[in-house]
């Protein structure tokens, strides 16, 4: 989908993730465009590199996107992807967020969701999730944006949107991983859709991290919808669910808010 809406005049730039291995080293690779592995930390960076690279040559077309996990931005590259942003290099970083380091055991990043069972929170994570668009967006970048799996066209507008902005941009994509979540591979889409029905994972988009706008309105759901059906959270009590509901609704009216009062 991604690719799709970016074109073939893309870089990718690819750091140590579950993605590393789908992708391929080189000479072989599954996607059909150029692309950079890097170390986990730098992919931000690297993008950075290639963009440069690019315009020296006098390549102003080609576009550079970077694909990296939530242990890569959330901590890993969070250094590397801050200055990348207040430099306002030309580049889209691309978060596909499982919520855990999957590819090297299921070990809790600060991503990961409070009462989400990994193998180093065996009793469930106790701490919230990091609010990385709120980070993103204090850095005043030209776009930002969420997006999902389950809304292809909602995705597919943001991409083309992106590519056609020059500076930096970010977009964050809900990733559910059924070894991770403990969930049916065959509802790996519909739990994409609840989490964005429960407000736990709502679609909006920010530019130059002052205009907030929502795309797609949620049904409004009970989060309990969407957590009873991953194990990861099968150690939660009511009290536990409770407190994530009044957590969700929490985030939904401050994110309501900055939509209703951000400037035209």
């Amino acid at each position: 989908h991604f690719l799709r809406a970016m074109g073939q005049d893309t870089v990718v730039v690819i750091p140590a993730c579950c993605w590393a291995i789908l992708a391929g080293q080189f000479p072989y690779c599954s996607l059909t465009v150029p692309t950079v592995n890097c170390v986990f930390a730098a992919a931000a960076a690297v993008a950075s590199g290639v963009g440069a690279g690019l315009r020296a040559r006098g390549d102003h077309g080609t576009r550079v996107m970077a694909w990296v996990g939530d242990g890569g931005t959330y901590d890993i590259g969070l250094q590397a992807l801050s200055g990348a942003l207040e430099r306002n290099d030309d580049l889209l970083y691309v978060c596909y967020d499982n919520e855990a380091y999957m590819n090297t055991g299921i070990q809790r990043s600060s991503s990961t969701p409070p009462g989400a069972w990994t193998t180093t929170t065996p009793k469930g994570k106790p701490r919230p999730k990091k609010n990385i668009m709120e980070i993103v967006t204090a850095h005043r970048i030209p776009y930002a944006a969420t997006v999902s799996v389950a809304f292809p066209e909602d995705l597919r507008k943001k991409v083309e949107k992106a590519r056609g902005i020059r500076g930096a941009k970010f977009i964050h994509v809900l990733s559910p991983c059924p070894p991770g979540w403990k969930s049916l591979s065959n509802e790996t889409v519909k739990l994409a859709r609840l989490a964005v029905d429960t407000k736990i994972a709502p679609l909006y988009e920010v530019e130059d991290g002052l205009r907030w706008r929502l795309t797609v309105e949620p049904r409004g759901l009970p989060v309990e919808d969407f957590l009873s059906r991953q194990g990861r959270f099968r150690r939660l009590a009511e009290p536990d669910i409770r407190r994530i509901q009044a957590e969700v609704d929490r985030n939904w009216a401050v994110l309501k808010r900055q939509a209703e009062v951000s400037p035209l």
